[in-house]
């Protein structure tokens, strides 16, 4: 358990006539969901028990629920409330400067205390995953929460919602069908929208229909472990009738999201000196840090960023990854060798970020991926630019999210009258600390064996969901999200400032 193989073929070239039967999505299952459904459907003593008979359907007025499994979701989100794209007063397509969700209220979901939902199917829980998100989409379409992480009871007049936007690469991959396979049970009419198919049609956008090229998609290694976006690209290639040679590479980002939202185990600003519980990359695990790499990763080690177990970087036996943008170094180095080694005759234009985390990191991806290019060898030749293009496109799934859900509010008419996005609202959720079950490290977490050690079916309350707060999230990525998400911080503020759900 010190790390994960994500050593996956290096290439899938993707062909144009493919059996139906392969592009059956192998990773979908109902292991991991059966007895959840039926204590949320069927057992009204379980505090997870919802009354699906008496919800209300097509109620303009309801909001949209959206749920990641941590901050990172944020970035679709705010792709959602900036969107505009059309008039608001004929809703036919054309900008007009007022953003097309105005009047829509969101509750958001992050599951802070769960994540990073990428590392389930590495230690072979994928059920668990599962049984996770069925609980995420519980918590969205039910009326429960709590206002601190020592609340006893809970409160129980959170709103129900009219839509769902799994805000979530993996949870997509996983748990997309689950969820459509609840919710048909409960007999609810609710459209789900996953983020997977809106990157693989952003980045088909990007392609003539004969055209030869070479797709990444880095993602978490759960994501990558389901071949979601491979499944996914292999079938809108042939329903949609492009004919060029495709070839796909796929790099699973374990340490990237799990930096932007701060998780210990990859990332611990305290530290000046390796740790034991370290699960990134390293030398000597699954995922090698290569050491005749060194130059082209071109790490920054300057305040702790990484960490060596000797003060000579040269001789290190322990290298520990302690920075975001060091993680996007090793991951991008680490896709462009496996695109290099194969020598691809079309050059890499796009890369699908498959994981709502990494457009935070947009910026560093950029520049690392400018550096790599004009990298030379020591005999002066250029060791990736006959592999990549100078400009690659980034697809961030977000827009097309967006797109998706203005369509269907459009054709199902939910659009409310009157409403303001003022309104919405922001929940986290928390280790449950009144659950003597429950294992915490020293800074209040799960620790990472009790994390991936639970089983499925068990069903307790490992978690509170409370309301996003100062005290639920850390100084530093209120400040990013002030930095780069300035209007979706904004609704967090007014939530945290207007609503009385939260006491202080």
């Amino acid at each position: 358990m010190n790390g994960f193989n994500v050593n996956l073929p290096a290439e899938i070239i993707i062909k144009r006539k493919i059996t139906f039967a392969f592009l059956v999505f192998l990773y979908t299952s109902s292991y991991g969901q059966k007895v959840i459904i039926d204590s949320i459907l069927n057992n009204q003593e379980s505090f997870y028990y919802l009354d699906s008979k008496d919800y209300p359907a097509g109620d303009r007025s309801l909001p949209i629920g959206i749920f990641d499994s941590g901050i990172g979701g944020l970035t679709v989100l705010d792709a959602i409330v900036n969107y505009d794209k059309h008039n608001n007063n004929t809703m036919n397509p054309g900008k007009d400067g007022v953003i097309d969700f105005k009047k829509e209220r969101f509750i958001y979901l992050a599951d802070q205390a769960n994540m990073p939902y990428g590392n389930y199917s590495a230690e072979n829980k994928d059920g668990l995953l599962r049984e996770h998100i069925i609980k995420d989409v519980q918590f969205i379409l039910g009326n429960k929460y709590y206002t601190s992480r020592t609340s006893l009871h809970p409160e129980i007049n959170k709103s129900p919602i009219k839509a769902l936007v799994i805000a979530c690469n993996t949870a997509t991959a996983y748990g997309k069908e689950s969820i459509e396979e609840f919710i048909k049970e409960a007999n609810l009419d609710i459209k789900v929208i996953g983020v997977i198919d809106a990157g693989v049609r952003g980045a088909l956008d990007n392609l003539s229909k004969e055209e030869d090229a070479t797709i990444a998609v880095m993602a978490t290694v759960g994501t990558v472990t389901s071949k979601g976006y491979v499944n996914t690209l292999n079938e809108q290639l042939n329903i949609l009738g492009y004919s060029g040679n495709i070839q796909v590479f796929q790099q699973g980002g374990l340490g990237i999201a799990e930096a932007v939202d701060e998780d210990t185990a990859y990332f611990d600003t305290s530290l000046s000196t390796p740790r034991d519980n370290y699960k990134g990359p390293s030398i000597n695990g699954n995922n090698k840090i290569d050491k005749t790499l060194l130059d082209i990763y071109n790490f920054d080690f300057t305040n702790n960023k990484m960490l060596c177990d000797t003060e000579n970087r040269d001789d290190c036996q322990v290298l520990q990854i302690n920075d975001a943008e060091n993680y996007v170094r090793f991951h991008l180095v680490s896709l462009l060798e496996k695109i290099r080694i194969a020598q691809v005759k079309a050059p890499l234009k796009s890369i699908i970020l498959g994981c709502t985390h990494y457009p935070y990191l947009i910026k560093e991806i950029k520049d690392v991926l400018d550096e790599l290019y004009h990298y030379k060898n020591k005999d002066g030749s250029y060791r990736y630019q006959p592999f990549m293009q100078k400009e690659i496109t980034l697809i961030d799934p977000a827009e097309n999210t967006a797109k998706e859900l203005f369509e269907h509010l459009k054709e199902a008419n939910l659009f409310v009258e009157n409403g303001s996005i003022y309104e919405s609202e922001f929940f986290i959720s928390v280790p449950n600390v009144t659950n003597p079950d429950i294992e915490l490290d020293k800074n209040g977490d799960f620790t990472y064996n009790y994390k991936y050690g639970r089983n499925v079916d068990e069903i307790q309350e490992y978690i509170k969901v409370v309301p996003f707060s100062n005290k639920t999230i850390s100084k530093d990525i209120l400040l990013r999200l002030e930095n780069q998400l300035p209007f979706t911080y904004s609704l967090i503020k007014s939530f945290n400032e207007n609503s009385t759900k939260i006491r202080k």
